[in-house]
């Protein structure tokens, strides 16, 4: 079967809800193994873990703060040992995204903007690589946003945060190419999910007459990027960045 994921174990952060949750579920739906993480609501998470047994998905529902080196080291002694080499590790976990003018943001909050999206990738990855390295195959997948893309504002600190990833992302691919291990990500557009509820209604219909495609966007959508990636028919792919956006990203 193409696309197949039989024999990896995937470890998708922040994936109790909304694209994460999605991505982990087609990544299990694909064959893998996957260990669903999640940091504070451990009742949503356990919700989410009946989905995965009710779709037959092996999984393991795991607690880390990915910013967190300790953690991050116990989370995968845990799946190590439950499931096997994490062989897949796809970056999602975000925090609260409140967009400000520069005068309104202090360096803490921009500091954890970096946390999230320079050292968690940094902590996860070196994590994971020795056994990647010993199997020559690996798959470093970020989900990162279009907001960088798109020169987004008034939304410095993100911006700039998802800017690094991108760009730690494409000097990482060169690095691991010769382990076999590919790095890539994934720039979605606006897709609404749970955190999204309290969204002004008029930013929404806003955004969606931008979208060239005409239509929303969905988690499943930004989910089979990301299986593309993970997947062997990609093995020849690494360091790129696939906007999932309907064709709003200007080049």
């Amino acid at each position: 079967m193409r696309f197949s994921l039989e024999g990896h174990v995937a470890l998708v952060t922040g994936s109790s809800t909304g694209l994460g949750k999605e991505t982990a579920l087609a990544l299990g739906e694909a064959g893998a193994k996957v260990a669903v993480n999640y940091a504070n609501n451990r009742q949503r998470a356990e919700q989410t873990m009946h989905t995965f047994a009710e779709a037959g998905i092996e999984s393991l529902l795991v607690q880390a703060n990915v910013i967190d080196e300790s953690e991050v080291d116990t989370m995968f002694t845990q799946i190590e040992s439950r499931l096997g080499a994490v062989d897949i590790v796809v970056v999602n976990a975000t925090p609260d995204q409140p967009q400000r003018p520069i005068e309104e943001y202090d360096w803490d909050f921009y500091q954890q903007m970096l946390d999230f999206f320079i050292k968690s990738p940094f902590l996860l990855t070196r994590r994971a690589l020795p056994s990647m390295r010993q199997a020559q195959w690996g798959r470093i997948i970020n989900i990162t946003s279009e907001v960088y893309h798109r020169s987004v504002s008034p939304f410095s600190a993100y911006v700039a945060a998802k800017g690094g990833q991108i760009g730690w992302s494409r000097s990482m691919s060169q690095e691991l190419a010769p382990s076999g291990i590919t790095v890539n990500t994934v720039a979605p557009g606006w897709i609404p999910v749970e955190r999204h509820e309290q969204d002004p209604q008029e930013a929404k219909d806003a955004y969606r007459e931008i979208i060239p495609a005409g239509r929303w966007g969905t988690p499943r959508d930004v989910a089979d990027a990301v299986l593309f990636y993970a997947s062997e028919e990609a093995s020849f792919v690494s360091g790129q960045t696939l906007c999932v956006n309907g064709g709003l990203t200007p080049w």
